[in-house]
């Protein structure tokens, strides 16, 4: 008796087996996207950072820089570059409302402005804002929920703005000695 070949399943299972051989190919090889791995080719040994001591985003880009092998500078003058913090905003503000006229959803956004030069004053990146928003949806009966959903939520953006920082610093071109 002859089981009959179901062709759908075959084409199926061939095209899986070449994906997994195209994708254990690339990674034999050493393939990998840039800075996938967390770490970047910084254009400069040192840099000096203008946060205040007390912001959360500016410990966590230190700890970030350090880890890439850049040296954080306690004096500009000291530094081979300069990052500027011109603003650093976070906003809360109503997405949308129930039938009662109640808070269903709120808009979560987190800004910061910055300029980067080099030693001399120069300007490597001129004045660049990175926004980011999230949704948070509201229930006034889980309102301490709510508030570390939410407290969760900014350290999440802040996380996701060290690495857009990062990305920019590394895509930045050396500066002249």
């Amino acid at each position: 008796m002859r089981v009959p070949i179901n062709k759908k399943v075959v084409r199926t299972a061939q095209l899986a087996t070449a994906a997994l051989l195209i994708a254990s190919t690339l990674t034999a090889c050493g393939f990998q996207l840039r800075g996938s791995n967390g770490s970047y080719t910084m254009p400069f040994h040192s840099l000096y950072l203008t946060f205040p001591d007390t912001s959360p985003l500016g410990t966590e880009l230190k700890r970030n820089l350090r880890a890439g092998k850049v040296a954080i500078a306690d004096k500009p003058e000291a530094a081979e570059a300069q990052f500027v913090v011109l603003s650093e905003n976070r906003g809360k503000s109503i997405l949308s409302l129930n039938s009662l006229g109640r808070v269903r959803e709120y808009l979560l956004s987190y800004t910061l402005t910055f300029a980067v030069r080099d030693s001399k004053g120069v300007e490597l990146l001129p004045a660049t804002e990175i926004t980011l928003r999230r949704n948070m949806a509201f229930d006034e009966t889980q309102v301490l929920a709510k508030e570390s959903e939410e407290a969760l939520l900014y350290r999440d953006m802040q996380a996701d703005l060290v690495q857009q920082i990062m990305r920019r610093l590394a895509a930045l071109k050396p500066p002249a000695k």
